[in-house]
């Protein structure tokens, strides 16, 4: 999941993508056996003393949850009781957990995926008629942020942590040395792909052996060539959906881009989860990298003094041809705090409450506090306070000026296709398949 923003969230995200995939149910069973043990049995949460049980993916950025609920509790006769899950665990442990005594009342999710299956068993809360109760719930974050939390149209998650699209980094001194500038179109980073070749500088740092981390470009030249439709019609359409010629035509780009050795020749053996490929761009030896907005932390937690005057980002280019809007973003919108639909009554409305906190100014100043850009549409104001202000600036804008905020493939669609996806990526890249081959593997996921 696209969580983390330093060394240590990284290797949690990697961890909870692999938990989404297939595995297996004995240690699933063995996992949540012995997380509930301790739990009690009286409905959504096993909460026997009538309080709230509220689930989070536990990594840095939790303190600003337990924070959060220590302000709610004061002022709420129904307390909310805040559940720790290590992010190894997360996704299994929640999967199991619902529609079981000890399913929670409030947790952490990243939408798409990781709740369709929920919806489709009626298992959420739909919030819409509470947003049209609290009209000012709904102007409170940006817009697409929003939309991405949603299933079928309808709204079953709020926002609660940060931003995290996916940004073009660029090594300051590489570029300086090369008389270069960030690219502003398709020609420009062709061009400067030539350009570090001829300086003995990988264009830019892969690290192929996560396969997520090459799914981003894929995901962009396809928005690029041919906007957030394409994907939105294969969420509502099926695999069959990915015969569109947008997808061939980011495959095609995908195999020119690695035939011009824009990844250099080492990228099927660079990693991501242990700073393989970040080590190289700082280190000077890639000079772009495609990469979610945690970099930044990744690369101030590892190599501070880059982090702090030699990281630079700029936005992903359109393409010749293409449809899509150049405005667009792809990444992890954020992640979102969802109810349980068998939460009823005072509890219900104590759970709606507690969510609601998500929007106000108080919470984002803690988001902010930590490092993270917060999704609500009034943080303007408060980002001088984040650490790097110029940087936060340039994410929140990005986003919010957004059309569209295109959820990572492998979020967005069921957990069963992200194998499938992985691998047919992997092979686009590493030249065993074709582009016809690519989209006749993801037609046959």
């Amino acid at each position: 999941m696209r969580i983390p923003r330093s060394r240590s969230r990284s290797r949690s995200r990697s961890r909870s993508k692999s938990t989404l995939r297939a595995s297996t149910l004995t240690a699933a069973a063995l996992l949540v056996g012995t997380a509930l043990a301790g739990c009690g049995s009286g409905g959504p949460g096993g909460s026997d003393d009538g309080s709230l049980d509220v689930w989070v993916y536990q990594d840095a950025s939790t303190k600003v949850q337990r924070e959060v609920v220590k302000r709610f509790n004061k002022t709420s006769d129904i307390k909310v009781k805040l559940t720790q899950v290590p992010g190894e665990g997360y996704s299994d442990k929640m999967r199991t957990s619902m529609g079981t005594p000890n399913a929670p009342d409030v947790f952490f999710n990243w939408g798409g995926g990781s709740i369709s299956d929920f919806v489709k068993k009626d298992m959420l809360l739909d919030l819409d008629p509470s947003m049209a109760k609290d009209p000012e719930l709904k102007k409170a974050f940006i817009p697409t942020i929003l939309d991405a939390g949603a299933i079928d149209g309808k709204h079953y998650g709020i926002p609660m942590r940060g931003m995290q699209p996916v940004i073009l980094f660029y090594n300051k001194d590489v570029f300086e040395k090369a008389g270069a500038q960030p690219p502003k179109s398709w020609d420009d980073l062709l061009t400067l792909i030539d350009t570090f070749k001829d300086k003995g500088v990988t264009p830019f740092a892969l690290a192929s052996t996560d396969a997520w981390t090459e799914l981003m470009w894929v995901e962009y030249l396809v928005d690029r060539y041919g906007g957030a439709g394409v994907f939105q019609k294969i969420q509502s359409q099926g695999m069959a959906a990915w015969d569109d010629p947008a997808v061939l035509k980011a495959a095609q780009t995908v195999r020119d881009l690695v035939g011009r050795g824009a990844f250099g020749k080492n990228y099927k053996s660079v990693n991501y989860t242990a700073d393989g490929a970040s080590t190289l761009f700082a280190k000077g030896k890639a000079a772009m990298h495609l990469m979610g907005s945690w970099e930044y932390a990744n690369q101030k937690a590892n190599q501070p003094a880059f982090a702090k005057s030699g990281l630079g980002w700029t936005t992903f280019p359109a393409v010749p041809g293409g449809s899509g809007d150049p405005k667009s973003v792809v990444g992890n919108p954020t992640n979102y705090w969802s109810v349980n639909a068998k939460v009823k009554g005072d509890k219900q409305k104590t759970a709606i409450e507690f969510v609601k906190f998500a929007a106000k100014q108080d919470y984002s100043k803690d988001l902010i506090a930590n490092g993270d850009v917060p999704t609500t549409s009034d943080a303007t104001s408060l980002l001088a306070e984040h650490e790097n202000p110029d940087y936060a600036r340039f994410q929140y804008d990005l986003v919010k000026q957004a059309p569209d905020f295109t959820l990572s493939w492998d979020q967005a669609l069921p957990a069963k296709y992200t194998p499938p996806l992985h691998t047919a990526v992997q092979k686009l890249f590493n030249g065993q398949l074709s582009p016809t081959g690519f989209i006749d593997a993801l037609k046959g996921m």
